[in-house]
């Protein structure tokens, strides 16, 4: 059964990272990965519905226009079960505290370790459901 993981970050060069870190589990259709360029564009593909199964997203804090707080706070709005993992560059306390308030599943800091992403995602309750 394939579920999708929803990733938000300006770069681009992000989307091809994630690509080639989860070559294997895209290929055994476990995960399919779906890409957002800007918090909008990611309210937009929520809003329109993401197959298969959404069961979680992954946020970059630092984005021009509607930054990856503000990204978790509607998220947390229209759909309060759905976890957001929010990515970083800056491991800055104010930013971490200030995520974990809005309802933040996990705060991760680049360079994101893929191996902890892997096992942290095998552990959504949202998974089996």
């Amino acid at each position: 059964m394939s579920v999708s993981i929803l990733v938000v970050d300006d770069e681009p060069d992000v989307a091809e990272l994630f690509r080639q870190c989860f070559r294997r589990e895209a290929r055994q259709g476990t995960y399919v990965i779906h890409f957002a360029g800007s918090g909008e564009a990611a309210l937009e593909q929520l809003a329109t519905g993401i197959e298969p199964a959404l069961i979680v997203i992954l946020s970059d804090i630092n984005m021009p226009g509607m930054d990856g707080l503000e990204l978790l706070r509607e998220v947390k709005v229209r759909r309060p079960d759905l976890p957001v993992m929010m990515v970083t560059a800056y491991g800055h306390d104010e930013r971490r505290r200030r995520a974990g308030e809005y309802g933040a599943a996990e705060f991760i800091t680049k360079p994101v370790d893929f191996d902890v992403l892997k096992e942290r995602l095998r552990q959504l309750p949202d998974r089996m459901a």
